[in-house]
């Protein structure tokens, strides 16, 4: 034992704290009542034991603590040094009105948005599956009533590369509502990794897209899946996700209406909810 471990601690230092001293009488007190109810189903000596032990660390807690509690000092460990780490700190993202919590995305596209970029995507893709249709010499109204094959019965097989008014318009309706599906659903997932929309829309989603129409088409029409050409049916959906992700990606975002009051949220229509007060009002 070192010279400087033998010498008495002072209560001023600011390296000594001062602790209760330890004591085993507590420890005596319980195992006294475990052995006095525990008499209770062998025998009255156990119980007399335990009342004796249970008295014996009743008076010896007691002594340890009255007139005056016993302290020990010890000399205080040094406090760890702050945990250094390398990952990044956590951003909290600032809504108006002052919320530090809010629904992602923040800001979103308008319903126009995906509207013009859906009616934009689908003319480029109907564009190119017409050019298809006149490259591989199958007649441009191939794609078009293949598009309508997609309801059995809607048109021969033998008749594919033929014009028929009735499988065209069901197939510009078809094309139509799809488009204008995808062009609002785009609208609301770009805002969600704004980062990199046009690979989103333009390459992931096509192909996810593509994967799942190739398994449900197989079991709707059988026909359909066997004519269609699978490349160039992927071409036409790159062209259709690029497209309609540059138009909605290009239009203005608009703040959503989380961070106003409920009041205003709910229509409804109080004084005192102006934000800022009008300029030469008398009060």
């Amino acid at each position: 034992m070192s010279v400087e471990s033998r010498l008495p601690l002072q209560e001023t230092s600011p390296d000594v704290v001062a602790v209760p001293a330890p004591t085993p009488w507590p420890l005596v007190l319980a195992f006294g009542v475990l052995l006095l109810f525990g008499g209770l189903a062998t025998s009255a000596a156990v119980s007399a034991l335990g009342a004796v032990a249970a008295l014996a660390g009743l008076v010896g807690w007691f002594r340890q603590v009255l007139p005056r509690e016993a302290h020990e000092q010890v000399r205080a460990e040094p406090a760890p040094a702050l945990p250094v780490t390398t990952r990044r700190e956590v951003v909290h993202l600032h809504v108006a009105g002052g919320s530090r919590r809010a629904w992602l995305p923040v800001e979103i596209y308008p319903v126009s948005a995906g509207i013009r970029g859906g009616l934009a995507g689908g003319l480029v893709m109907a564009i190119l599956a017409l050019v298809y249709g006149a490259v591989s010499g199958r007649g441009i109204w191939y794609p078009v009533n293949l598009l309508s094959a997609v309801f059995p019965g809607a048109v021969a097989e033998a008749e594919l590369a033929r014009f028929h008014a009735g499988s065209t318009l069901i197939a510009v309706a078809i094309h139509l509502i799809g488009s204008l599906c995808v062009g609002l659903l785009y609208g609301a997932m770009l805002p969600m990794l704004p980062r990199r929309p046009i690979l989103l829309g333009g390459l992931v989603v096509p192909l996810v897209w593509s994967a799942l129409f190739y398994g449900i088409v197989g079991v709707v029409n059988p026909v359909f899946k066997q004519h269609v050409a699978w490349p160039w049916f992927v071409v036409c959906q790159i062209g259709f996700g690029v497209v309609a992700g540059l138009v909605v990606s290009t239009r203005e975002r608009v703040k959503t209406w989380q961070g106003a009051p409920l009041v205003l949220r709910a229509g409804i229509e109080a004084i005192g909810l102006e934000r800022e007060p009008r300029q030469g009002k008398q009060p």
